[in-house]
C-alpha cells in the first residue's frame, strides 16, 4: 500500500496515475477535495481509500502493516497565501508528525520540499543539507520559510544522529508544469495560464525588465515537466538505500520568452508577445535566476535525461490543454 498525502493535487495525481501503471500497491489518497474541480484529478485512478487529513493518523495505525511507503505532497502551496499558522500547522507540524510515524513505524517517506527555500537565490541554488548552509537561506514568503523550517529540523536531527526512516528523501520543486493543476487557479503554471490566450490568438503578457542584466522577457526559470518528477520519485521508490534533500529541476534555466514561443508554437500560432511592468508590490522581491544545481541527484545514480522545455510543452498543450479530457 502506497499512501500519497495530497493525492488530489498536481504532483500528487500525476504520482497516483504512474504508480497505477506500475500495479504494485493499493493506492490511498489524503486530501481535502472541497466542492470545486479537485476530484477530476483522481476520477480515473483505482483507489483503495480516500482518507481526510484529520483522521490521517487513525489510518496510518490501523494499516502499519501493510504501508510501503508515504509520498507526502500535501501542503498549502499558495505562495501567496499570508496566515503564517495555518501554513505552519499543515506545512510543518503535520509534516513533523508524519515523518515521526514513519520513523516509529520504519516506514519509508518522500517528502516535498520547493525551490521557495533558496528565497531570492542570492546564496545560490546549491541543496547542501548541512545545518550551517541550509541557516544562510532566506525565503521570500510564508510558504517557502515553512519548508525550509521542516528541512532545517530534519537536518539537525540527522547532525544529532537521531532516528530516522529507513528511507527519507526531500524533494526541492523547482517550476513545475503538466496536467492536473487547473484547480490551482492563479497559482497554476505560466504554461497553463498562457495557453487561453495562445489558442485565441491573444497576446500574452510577460513581464518587462527592471533589471539592466535581463531584457524584457529574459528573466529565466527552471522549468521541469511533471512527468520528471514523478520519474524521480518512483527511482526513488525503486533505491531505497538512498536517502536526503535533493534539487529536483531540469538543471538548465530558460526565458519567459522561450516559454511563451513554444506555447504558441505547440498551438499552431505565431508568438504573439506583449510586455508589461512588473507590479510595484513585487518588484523588489521578483526572482530573475532560478536554477537548479542538479549534481548531487546525479551523484547518487539518477541518470535519465529530463524533458527539453519544447518537448514537455509541446505534449502539455497537444495531449491535455487542448484535448476534450484535459486530466491524466
Amino acid at each position: 500500500m502506497y499512501v500519497v498525502t495530497g493525492g488530489a493535487g498536481f504532483i500528487g495525481s500525476n504520482l497516483l496515475a504512474a504508480l497505477e501503471q506500475r500495479g504494485d500497491g493499493e493506492l490511498v489518497v489524503c486530501d481535502r477535495l472541497r466542492s470545486g474541480d479537485k476530484w477530476h484529478n483522481i476520477a480515473k485512478r483505482e483507489l483503495s481509500d480516500i482518507v481526510h487529513p484529520d483522521q490521517i493518523f487513525d489510518f496510518l495505525e490501523a494499516n502499519k502493516a501493510r504501508i510501503k511507503a508515504v509520498f507526502h505532497m500535501g501542503a498549502i502551496s499558495a505562495t501567496t497565501e499570508t496566515n503564517a499558522d495555518l501554513i505552519v500547522a499543515n506545512n510543518f507540524n503535520l509534516t513533523l508528525a508524519l515523518f515521526a510515524w514513519c520513523t516509529r513505524n520504519h516506514v519509508r517517506i518522500i517528502y516535498a520540499s520547493s525551490a521557495a527555500t533558496y528565497g531570492d537565490g542570492a546564496q545560490g541554488f546549491e541543496d547542501n543539507f548541512l545545518p550551517a548552509s541550509l541557516s544562510l537561506l532566506h525565503p521570500l514568503n510564508a510558504y517557502g520559510w515553512s519548508k525550509h523550517l521542516f528541512d532545517r529540523r530534519l537536518a539537525r536531527k540527522l547532525d544529532n544522529h537521531k532516528p530516522m526512516p529507513p528511507q527519507w528523501v526531500g524533494l526541492k520543486f523547482f517550476n513545475v508544469y503538466g496536467p492536473n493543476e487547473y484547480h490551482k487557479g492563479g497559482q497554476q503554471s505560466v504554461v497553463a495560464q498562457m495557453y487561453p490566450q495562445a489558442e485565441a490568438g491573444a497576446p500574452a503578457h510577460l513581464f518587462r525588465s527592471h533589471n539592466p542584466n535581463y531584457s524584457d522577457g529574459g528573466q529565466k526559470r527552471d522549468f521541469i515537466w511533471v512527468g520528471d518528477i514523478v520519474d524521480v520519485m518512483l527511482w526513488m521508490l525503486d533505491h531505497p538505500q538512498v536517502s536526503g534533500l535533493f534539487n529536483l529541476g531540469t538543471g538548465k534555466a530558460r526565458t519567459f520568452y522561450d516559454l511563451a514561443t513554444a506555447v504558441y508554437h505547440a498551438a499552431g500560432k505565431e508568438p504573439y508577445i506583449k510586455f508589461v511592468d512588473t507590479p510595484l508590490n513585487i518588484r523588489d522581491k521578483y526572482q530573475y535566476f532560478t536554477e537548479a544545481r542538479m549534481d548531487r541527484l546525479r551523484a547518487v545514480g539518477y541518470d535519465k535525461p529530463f524533458t527539453s522545455l519544447e518537448d514537455g510543452i509541446t505534449t502539455y498543450v497537444r495531449h491535455y490543454l487542448s484535448a476534450a479530457d484535459r486530466y491524466r
